[in-house]
C-alpha cells in the first residue's frame, strides 16, 4: 500500500523525508557557510600569494636590480619587454621595486605590531592581574600616551631617530602598545573572575603560572585580531612617512616613496602613482577582511 507524503515534505540526499522548511533552512545554512569561508579565506589567500613574492619570488627568479636602473630605459610603459609595470624615471623596474617595496612594507608592519602586540599585552595582563595602585598608574600613563595623536607621535619619532626602516618600526610600535595594553587589561579583567582563576589562586598557584597558563589563551585571540587590523594601520603610517622622506630613505624601494614620486608625475606617468596605490589599497584592505572575518570566529565561540 502506498503512502501519501504530505506536498511540504520531499525526500533528502539520504531518501529521508524532511520538511520543505528545513531543507530550506540547510541549504541557506551552507550558502552562509561558504560566504563566511570566502570572507576568509580570498583575502588570505591574497596575503600569501603576496609573501611569497614579495619574499621568496625574488630569491627564485632572478628580478632586475631595484635601484640600479638604465637611464636609456627610464619612464618604459607597462608590459614593455622585461618590464610588466614598466620602469619609472630612473630606468628602475617598478614590479621590481613593488616586490621589494612590499616586503618593507610587512616587515614594518608585522615587526612593529608583534613589539606592540608583546609589550602592551603583557603591561595590560600584569596590571589587570596585580590591580589597585599599580594598575591604576599603568593605565593613567598608557591612556596619556593614547591621547597623543598617532600619526604626529610616529612623525616626531621617526624624525628624532632618522629614517630607516629600524627606526619606523620602533616609531610605530610605540604608538601601539597603549591599544594592545588596554585591550588585554580588559580581557584579563573578565578572564580573572571565573572559577578556575580563584581556584587557582586558593591552591597556592603563582601569578605567573595563572598568567602563562589561563591569561593568555584566552587573551592572545582578541589581541591577534587586533594586530592583524594593526598590521593595516602600521603599514599606511609607514607609507605616510615614507611620503614625509621619514621612512625608507631613497633610493630604496618603499610604496611610500614610490607614492611620492608618482604623484609629482601623474600627468604623464600615471601608473608611477596608480601602481603602488592599487598594492597598497589591496594589502590593507585584506587585512582588514581577515581580521573581521577572524574576530566573527571567535566572538561566535
Amino acid at each position: 500500500m502506498a503512502v501519501q507524503v504530505p506536498d511540504n515534505v520531499v525526500a533528502d540526499a539520504t531518501g529521508a523525508n524532511r520538511p520543505t522548511s528545513e531543507l530550506a533552512d540547510l541549504a541557506r545554512g551552507r550558502q552562509r557557510s561558504l560566504v563566511r569561508s570566502l570572507e576568509l579565506w580570498l583575502p588570505a589567500g591574497f596575503l600569501i600569494l603576496l609573501f611569497l613574492a614579495c619574499f621568496v619570488w625574488p630569491e627564485v627568479y632572478k628580478l632586475p636590480n631595484p635601484t640600479r636602473g638604465v637611464l636609456t630605459q627610464g619612464l618604459l610603459p607597462p608590459f614593455s619587454p622585461g618590464h610588466l609595470f614598466g620602469t619609472d624615471q630612473e630606468g628602475n623596474d617598478i614590479l621590481s621595486r613593488i616586490l621589494y617595496g612590499g616586503r618593507v612594507s610587512l616587515e614594518v608592519g608585522v615587526g612593529s605590531v608583534t613589539i606592540g602586540l608583546v609589550v602592551g599585552g603583557t603591561i595590560g595582563c600584569l596590571a589587570a592581574l596585580k590591580g589597585g595602585r599599580i594598575e591604576t598608574v599603568v593605565m593613567r600613563a598608557l591612556e596619556v600616551l593614547l591621547a597623543f595623536p598617532s600619526l604626529v607621535l610616529a612623525i616626531v619619532i621617526a624624525t628624532y631617530l632618522g629614517p630607516s626602516e629600524l627606526h619606523v618600526i620602533w616609531a610605530i610600535s610605540f604608538f601601539g602598545i597603549p591599544a594592545f595594553a588596554r585591550l588585554a587589561r580588559g580581557n584579563t579583567l573578565r578572564v580573572r573572575e571565573n572559577t578556575f582563576i580563584l581556584a587557582s589562586k586558593l591552591g597556592g598557584t603563582r601569578d605567573r603560572r595563572i598568567f602563562l597558563r589561563h591569561i593568555v589563551p584566552h587573551v592572545l585571540p582578541q589581541l591577534m585580531t587586533l594586530g592583524l587590523l594593526g598590521i593595516g594601520t602600521a603599514i599606511m603610517v609607514e607609507a605616510a612617512l615614507s611620503f614625509l622622506g621619514l621612512g625608507v630613505p631613497p633610493p630604496g624601494p618603499s610604496w611610500g616613496n614610490m607614492i611620492a614620486v608618482g604623484q609629482a608625475n601623474i600627468d604623464s606617468t600615471p601608473n608611477l602613482l596608480l601602481i603602488p596605490c592599487a598594492f597598497l589599497f589591496a594589502t590593507v584592505l585584506a587585512l582588514n577582511l581577515v581580521g573581521d572575518a577572524l574576530r566573527a570566529r571567535w566572538g561566535a565561540r
